[in-house]
């Protein structure tokens, strides 16, 4: 249906339409410099001040398999977007957090083939799942902030 760089964007798309989900980034951003790297995911809230808030991707996996006689195929692709918001046990940053997740959740869930960038899956495969899955949580030092962590996992198809 269509290539992985139009996929990679219309997943980041729909990551942007979640309300206050702070910065989004197409892919992994790393710069020598912290300050630097910091301001890449320093988000405005809505009430005034900054929070280190962010978010990138990464296709994590890719399977390709073959769907008929006829030589069509199909690739499977694996995503992980990493997310990042600091530590705020005033404004029960855990909770907000946790929000967002359900939020991107829900904002794939209404739109599993990303506007058509992909094929509405799973196929028949020993992985059945849908959706955005929770691969990891917890407390991580990010660009020298404590901030609550996670991974979240999700797949697509495409043919080839």
């Amino acid at each position: 249906m269509s290539r992985l760089d139009t996929l990679r964007s219309a997943i980041v798309q729909t990551l942007n339409t979640v309300p206050q989900i702070g910065r989004v980034h197409d892919r992994e951003r790393a710069l020598a410099d912290e300050t630097a790297q910091r301001a890449l995911f320093l988000y405005d809230l809505p009430a005034g001040g900054q929070q280190l808030r962010g978010w990138w991707l990464r296709r994590t996996a890719t399977e390709e398999r073959s769907v008929n006689a006829a030589g069509r195929a199909m690739s499977a692709d694996t995503w992980t977007v990493h997310g990042y918001l600091a530590f705020d046990d005033v404004g029960a940053s855990e909770l907000v957090f946790d929000a967002l997740v359900e939020d991107i959740r829900d904002a794939v869930r209404a739109d599993p083939t990303f506007g058509g960038a992909c094929a509405s899956g799973p196929l028949t495969d020993d992985k059945r799942t849908d959706g955005v899955q929770v691969d990891g949580t917890g407390l991580v030092t990010f660009c020298g902030v404590r901030c609550h962590g996670i991974a979240l996992q999700l797949r697509t198809w495409r043919y080839l």
